[in-house]
């Protein structure tokens, strides 16, 4: 029989706890919700796109409220500036300086709601402190206290007052999440469960079952899962296939690369195993690429999608065995 290398039980008991919790609230979406869950264990960012009401926002609460950590929230608009992002220096006249007054990202897990309505100068604050978890103001550079995790939401639907997020800023996110609309039966349960309650009614139920110190020890323990080297080549094959596929105007970096060795890591671990299977990297690979990937104008005009393109790609490569 074989023997796990790497123990996963207090991992396994952890995930197992917060699906449990969060299905009481949310039905269905079960991949989301552990995407999710990898998105925390891999030290990356989620990006979640769905149209108006179908919890987007609701789940980035309810992931915050179970991770005993710091948590805020943004609503990006139109009109608002880096400063009220990242913070701003105020003079201080008993002392004759300027002290700076740290801002909102200045937190553990951070719900921007929808991302894509603030411009370019503000969706740019985030570049620095998405990628090296620190902010520099003024020549000093002030880091984040881990974890640090930004969920933002964005709606697929609204053009007008919206802001398209620049490629150097999507490549900052692990994973793009695609949330549709629940099931019919699934739709009956939300409203039987949630009818007669608020939404702040929910939330003040919902227990934490993690704390920042146990994040810290699951993600190196993920860190520390080996991957073969025919998957490592396996990877690589699916991005590159990206940068010389005619239908495609804008592949796949190397940052994305190890991006879905990170989530397909997590994957395996969520699974409750301490070795990746190519499974795992089929079932990340979609999330970690559909927003990395531009299409030719001539395949938009055609009404191909991102996905159907990463499905050809993977359906050319040879699976290792």
């Amino acid at each position: 029989m074989f023997e796990q290398r790497t123990d996963l039980t207090r991992l396994s008991l952890a995930i197992n706890d917060i699906r449990q919790t969060v299905s009481r609230i949310i039905k269905g979406q079960h991949q989301m919700v552990d995407l999710i869950i990898a998105g925390l264990l891999s030290d990356g960012h989620i990006l979640i796109e769905g149209v108006p009401g179908v919890a987007k926002t609701l789940t980035a609460k309810l992931v915050a409220k179970i991770i005993d950590a710091n948590f805020s929230r943004l609503q990006f608009t139109p009109d608002l500036m880096p400063s009220d992002v990242l913070g701003t220096s105020v003079f201080n006249p008993k002392d004759v300086r300027f002290d700076f007054k740290k801002g909102p990202i200045f937190s553990n897990i951070i719900l921007i709601d929808e991302i894509n309505r603030s411009p370019a100068k503000t969706q740019a604050a985030l570049f620095e402190v998405m990628e090296e978890r620190q902010v520099t103001v003024d020549g000093i550079t002030y880091f984040m206290d881990p974890p640090f995790m930004v969920l933002a939401t964005q709606n697929p639907i609204d053009q007008e007052g919206t802001y398209r997020l620049p490629e150097a800023q999507l490549d900052r996110f692990i994973f793009k999440i695609e949330v549709g609309y629940p099931t019919l039966q699934e739709e009956i349960a939300i409203i039987e469960d949630q009818h007669n309650k608020s939404q702040k009614t929910i939330l003040d139920d919902i227990p934490k079952i993690i704390d920042t110190q146990q994040i810290a020890f699951y993600r190196e323990t993920v860190l520390q899962l080996t991957i073969e080297r025919k998957l490592v080549e396996y990877i690589a094959r699916i991005v590159h296939a990206t940068r010389n596929n005619p239908s495609l105007y804008l592949g796949a970096s190397p940052r994305a690369s190890l991006s879905i060795v990170r989530a397909a890591k997590s994957f395996a671990a969520i699974r409750g195993r301490d070795f990746i299977t190519p499974e795992d990297i089929i079932d990340v690979v979609p999330h970690v690429l559909r927003h990395r990937i531009i299409l030719t104008p001539e395949k938009e005009m055609e009404g191909v999608t991102p996905d159907d393109l990463i499905q050809q790609i993977i359906k050319s490569i040879e699976i290792p065995r």
